[in-house]
């Protein structure tokens, strides 16, 4: 037998006035009753408003919940009463007594949408006339009314207050409801308003003397109750069938901490505690929880059904461990609004699995289940219940469940179904509603309520998995049942027999569309089947469905009115093979032509070899014999070349290899940069000449040879010879470099440069540059690019690349501010560096950026001939100089983000505002690369008008 508190006789001492307070109920005692009746009609008939108390009507305690009484001895002294929860809005008095505040539609509606919260409606507060603690015994009623909405789990209440009474009342914790005007009542002598108590801010507004009185008081009222048999309670008070509430004890308060120390001390209360591995959990979560999870007070939790006491860890560390695992299929903000949603469910065979599912996945806040039927052992087919549920009601068992699976979540039951009487106050409030009833006429009755109140109705028929949704919020005119019941009503069909209401049915269900079994089937129900079959299967798919339809409707997301139908077993039909193709279909590297015989031709191609951002290549080559012209190719560059600043390095490095080859054949003349010719484009010129740079020509063979070296290294440090070597080589051409070799600096740089990747996968411009750039061998062509080969990594990795190319997975990771692993190649990278090469030159112009590029290529060299591997593996930010080029690169979300990133990289690596970066390279000790890119044909950038041969003055 279940056992629960029954508070009839219950009291505390109220420490202001010394005198006793008792909550009793009127058919308990009825000689209580009449005492509180006689102190209320008494002042009541003191001020001459007698009738405003209406004693006839509640004689014998219609409609009271409970009311209480304070003593000075054995005399009643003061009074209230308390009303409901109340389950319609028309049950409300204060509605009338308000009447003349003006419209109340508003009121109304407040009311409605709190109704399933629970309100009480606290009426006919009375002091004995001049008793010496009047104040204190009219502070002590308020607070009355807090500890019934407490009992009754009611989240508000409401009385209506004379003005010169707002004081007192107000020091528990009510507030003047501001939307209707004063009205006069009971006579012109009253100032009247509605007065709400919200429980969750009782704590905030209720004055402090006030405050620090509820607790031991309820401490004194859980001590003086008695616990009582469920069975054998009053009227009113549920049946052992009907608990399906579990008891939520927090041992912080009295009240609930006296009930645990009752439950733990039961033998016949199984006792389970498994909270350490609960906060285990917790700590485990990533990111890590916060202090306000960490300090959560743990809770007992009574399931009265099982006999068991449970201690879990507080609401708000339950729901983040419990959710943890639906991230970021449901992100956490996400959680947070569906988490929110009230959904009501009619009908608890189908809908038993679609609301356990809709609480599994957290998708409401609150649930209310309705139906009047109990389990058979037919239902067990479908209805994931037991043979130990058999004959009690499929709204309380569904309801069991759903609790045991999260005590927190709120459910509340109709276990005699919804009618014309009770339908409004089940879907006042509501989100959503799921109807899965068998009546027909209450299935239009549903929506008839639900189209009133614009709210959306969703149904799924297990035939076929046909998913029903009827947007009533969006579209107040909508025909019931998409229209195909043209104007039938419910009042229609509720007295047709269940023969005439075949023909509705089928034009709901569209024969010609329901599935070859299912038809047959009901041409044989009657005769050799009992009723209309449904699977156990097709259920708990339909729940999917229609879990899927509420996450779109919570997300905001494109959810239509329709139908749609999910015919599993007409999908299985097309069954294939999945393609077994090799992930790179072509492994052979096309490998680089040697150079030509013709010296222009030579030139060129030691031109083309220089390294560019995605080896796009941004150039063309013209000549005459006499001079070797380079001009910016503006159509292959990308929004990271700001100001073609990129593109300008590029040629840089481009016109390096060209001195480098020309002094090599002893024809190194003199360079122009930015000739006015009249192009635009027009970036350099060398002069032939007959002059020869041993440095210089000593490099040829590293210009051929020269390539990327992802290879992931050795952090192995450089020696000081070698960093002198390249510092010189960079102060050679005009440039400075730094050298980050610290381990300290270089995991700062690894995580800034692995936070700018990130930026640069979830910036949509940038990212699909990106993947433009990479070539996959057997599908793309490979003169332009980075051959994905080169990237050095396994096959698992390089599905990683591919996955990481589709936009529609970057646009979930920006839109979560998530994508931490998109930067995590480069991580590894420059941790297992020697060091980073940081290029830099004095000031940001074209001509500044040109002998940067020149100063790159010689270091890149320099580096490549002492057998070192260099990898480029700058900043998305490296050619951004103002505000502006920031506002090109990225969208607006990460604009600041990004200049902020700008800012630390160049205080890590000491480069001050005057200098601008031409490129930063990764320095390290690994093997030599497993191939390199290749370059456009020698015949799609070089224009020879005047082609002169070959001439070698050595």
């Amino acid at each position: 037998m279940i056992f629960a508190r029954y508070f009839s006789g219950a009291g505390f001492v109220d420490a202001g006035s010394g005198l006793r307070f008792e909550c009793h109920y009127p058919a308990e005692r009825p000689d209580l009753w009449r005492a509180y009746l006689d102190g209320a009609q008494a002042r009541y008939r003191h001020h001459g408003v007698e009738q405003a108390l209406d004693r006839p009507s509640i004689e014998h305690g219609e409609g009271v919940t409970v009311f209480w009484l304070a003593f000075e001895g054995e005399q009643a002294v003061a009074g209230v009463r308390c009303h409901g929860p109340v389950q319609s809005v028309d049950d409300v008095h204060a509605l009338v007594e308000l009447q003349g505040a003006g419209p109340l539609d508003e009121l109304r509606a407040l009311i409605e949408s709190r109704l399933a919260s629970g309100v009480l409606e606290s009426k006919g507060a009375w002091v004995a006339r001049g008793h010496r603690c009047a104040a204190d015994l009219s502070a002590a009623l308020g607070r009355c009314t807090v500890h019934s909405m407490r009992w009754f789990g009611a989240e508000f209440a409401m009385a209506t207050v004379a003005d010169h009474a707002l004081a007192r009342w107000s020091a528990s914790g009510g507030r003047v409801y501001d939307g209707s005007a004063p009205v006069e009542y009971p006579d012109d002598r009253y100032k009247t308003v509605l007065m709400w108590w919200e429980l969750a801010r009782v704590g905030e507004l209720a004055e402090p003397g006030q405050l620090s009185r509820l607790a031991p008081e309820t401490a004194q009222l859980w001590a003086s109750s008695r616990p009582t048999r469920l069975s054998t309670r009053p009227a009113g008070i549920p049946s052992e069938e009907a608990v399906w509430e579990p008891e939520v004890l927090d041992p912080g308060e009295p009240m609930d901490a006296q009930r645990i120390r009752e439950l733990l001390d039961d033998p016949a209360v199984d006792v389970r505690d498994s909270l350490i591995d609960q906060l285990r959990e917790l700590r485990q979560l990533v990111p890590p929880v916060g202090a306000d999870l960490e300090s959560e007070t743990p809770r007992w939790v009574y399931f009265g059904w099982r006999r068991v006491l449970l201690r879990i860890v507080g609401p708000l560390s339950f729901r983040r461990i419990r959710l943890d695992r639906n991230r970021n299929k449901i992100t956490t903000e996400e959680q947070d609004r569906l988490g929110r949603l009230r959904i009501g469910v009619v009908g608890l065979s189908v809908g038993h699995a679609i609301a356990h599912t809709l609480a599994h996945e957290g998708l409401c806040g609150e649930l209310r289940l309705a139906d009047f039927d109990r389990i058979e052992l037919s239902n067990l087919n479908r209805i994931p219940a037991s043979t130990l549920d058999l004959g009690l009601n499929k709204a309380v068992v569904a309801a069991r469940r759903i609790t045991e699976l999260d005590p927190y979540l709120k459910v509340s039951v109709l276990p005699d179904g919804v009618s014309a009487e009770n339908l409004d106050a089940f879907v006042a409030g509501l989100d959503l509603l799921v109807e899965e009833c068998d009546s027909l006429d209450v299935k239009l009755l549903v929506r008839e309520a639900c189209r009133r109140r614009g709210i959306p109705v969703l149904m799924e028929t297990s035939d076929r998995g046909m998913l029903d949704v009827e947007r009533f919020d969006l579209e107040p005119d909508r025909p019931l049942f998409h229209g195909l019941l043209g104007d039938v009503t419910a009042q229609r069909l509720s007295g047709l027999s269940t023969r005439d209401k075949v023909p509705y049915l089928l034009r709901i269900l569209e024969p010609n569309q329901l599935s070859a079994r299912g038809a047959a089937s009901m041409a044989e129900v009657g005769h050799t089947v009992t009723t209309w079959p449904q699977l156990g299967s097709d259920v708990t798919f339909g729940a999917a469905a229609i879990a899927a339809a509420v996450r779109r409707f919570g997300r905001r997301e494109p959810l239509p009115s329709g139908r749609l139908r999910f015919d599993l077993e007409d999908n299985l039909v097309r069954l294939g093979m999945p393609l077994a193709e090799p992930f790179i279909v072509d492994s052979a590297w096309p490998g680089l032509p040697s150079p030509p015989t013709d010296f222009i031709e030579t030139v060129a191609h030691a031109a083309g070899l220089a390294p560019s951002g995605g080896n796009q290549q941004p150039w063309r080559f013209e000549t005459n014999g006499d001079e070797f012209r380079i001009f910016l190719a503006r159509e292959r560059t990308s929004r990271m070349d700001v100001q073609f600043r990129g593109s300008y390095v590029a040629i840089g490095a481009a016109l390096f290899n060209v001195r480098v080859t020309a002094s090599m054949h002893g024809r190194l003349g003199s360079v122009e940069l930015l000739p006015a010719s009249g192009s635009p484009d027009h970036i350099a010129t060398l002069s032939f000449g007959d002059g020869v740079d041993p440095p210089l020509a000593e490099l040829y063979p590293q210009v051929l040879s020269r390539s990327t070296n992802r290879q992931a290294g050795r952090p192995s440090p450089l020696e000081e010879s070698t960093i002198a070597v390249l510092r010189g080589a960079a102060d050679r051409e005009g440039a400075r470099l730094r050298l980050i070799a610290d381990r300290n600096d270089l995991e700062q740089c690894a995580q800034l440069l692995a936070e700018s990747d990130r930026l640069r996968f979830l910036s949509p411009q940038l990212h699909r540059d990106m993947m433009s750039e990479l070539r996959w061998p057997g599908r793309d062509p490979l003169e332009t690019g980075i051959d994905v080969r080169t990237l050095e990594l396994d096959d698992s990795e390089l599905r990683k690349i591919a996955m990481a190319g589709r936009s529609d997975i970057m646009a979930h990771l920006a839109s979560w501010g998530g994508g931490r692993s998109l930067g995590d190649m480069t991580r590894d990278r420059v941790r297992a560096s020697a060091g980073l090469a940081i290029v830099t030159v004095t000031g940001s112009d074209p001509a500044s950026y040109l002998r940067g590029g020149a100063a790159v290529q010689r270091v890149w060299l320099h580096a490549h001939k002492m057998g070192l591997a260099v990898q480029p593996i700058s900043p998305v930010c490296l050619f951004a100089v103002d505000h502006d080029d920031f506002v090109g690169l990225v969208p607006p979300t990460l604009v600041e983000p990004l200049k902020s990133l700008a800012a630390a990289f160049r205080d890590v690596t000491g480069v001050p505002t005057e200098e601008s970066f031409a490129l930063v390279l990764r320095v390290s000790h690994a093997p030599a690369p497993s191939g390199r890119s290749t370059r456009l044909k020698l015949s799609d950038l070089l224009t020879m008008p005047q082609k002169a041969p070959f001439s070698d003055r050595h």
